[in-house]
């Protein structure tokens, strides 16, 4: 009965399936104004894309036990003074969550002086300071930025021309997923929902949307979830033989 026990506990099931709720620009009524609890039901992480009142992501990271996490976006300057409370943010950094790599960078293309707006000089100079970070991660699988990339859904203007070094990063590492805002709804034919860009998945995060990342993560070798479900399943081997001995 006892071995029986055991080897339900090794192989029990893992799960690697990921839900996101991906956010940006505009507060949605149904996540504040309104709150519908059910919204946030079996969501794992919570992604904003900047231009988001900072009460807001407090707001989220309340009532959710998932990780909130965020860049700035080009009217986000407030953030300095007031970061959202209880959660993370991801900017020139590659944050982890089982086994998920998200790779931060927020701002827009400058267009007058102000804070979170770049060259695509300055923004490639962000992207250089990453090299050490992107090597000791073996690169990453969700690339999380504000500002879309170049001639891939942007607009015609300065303010919302996307970057170079955006396509640059996919062509390099190849990852499962490109998440943006700032392109709203109400531009026109330059607003996608979703596309995509070689192999990688781009989704506008435009107030918000939810992203099952479960098929990819089966079938992409890109991601690191099953070589952690790999490790787990070692371990529990390892655990089962030191008490069987």
């Amino acid at each position: 009965m006892r071995s029986e026990v055991w080897l339900r506990w090794i192989m029990a099931e893992v799960e690697v399936g990921m839900r996101i709720l991906v956010i940006a620009d505009i507060e949605s009524k149904a996540l504040w104004d309104y709150f519908d609890k059910s919204m946030l039901e079996n969501v794992d992480l919570i992604v904003s894309c900047g231009d988001l009142n900072p009460k807001y992501l407090s707001f989220l990271a309340t009532f959710t036990k998932a990780p909130v996490i965020y860049v700035r976006g080009n009217h986000d300057a407030k953030y300095e003074m007031t970061p959202p409370d209880g959660c993370i943010c991801i900017e020139d950094d590659i944050f982890e969550f089982h086994g998920v790599r998200l790779l931060g960078l927020g701002g827009s293309m400058r267009y007058k002086e102000g804070s979170n707006m770049f060259t695509e000089k300055e923004m490639k100079k962000r992207v250089n300071k990453m090299r050490f970070k992107l090597r000791k991660k073996d690169g990453f699988d969700i690339l999380v930025t504000h500002a879309p990339a170049y001639q891939l859904n942007d607009g015609d203007d300065i303010p919302h021309k996307g970057f170079q070094v955006f396509r640059d990063l996919m062509d390099c590492y190849k990852p499962l997923l490109f998440v943006h805002g700032h392109v709203h709804a109400n531009y026109g034919g330059r607003y996608k929902r979703e596309c995509k860009y070689n192999e990688t998945r781009v989704v506008n995060a435009y107030e918000r949307y939810y992203i099952d990342i479960d098929d990819e993560v089966l079938k992409d070798s890109r991601c690191k979830v099953l070589e952690q479900v790999t490790n787990g399943v070692c371990v529990r081997m390892a655990v089962l033989e030191s008490c069987c001995a």
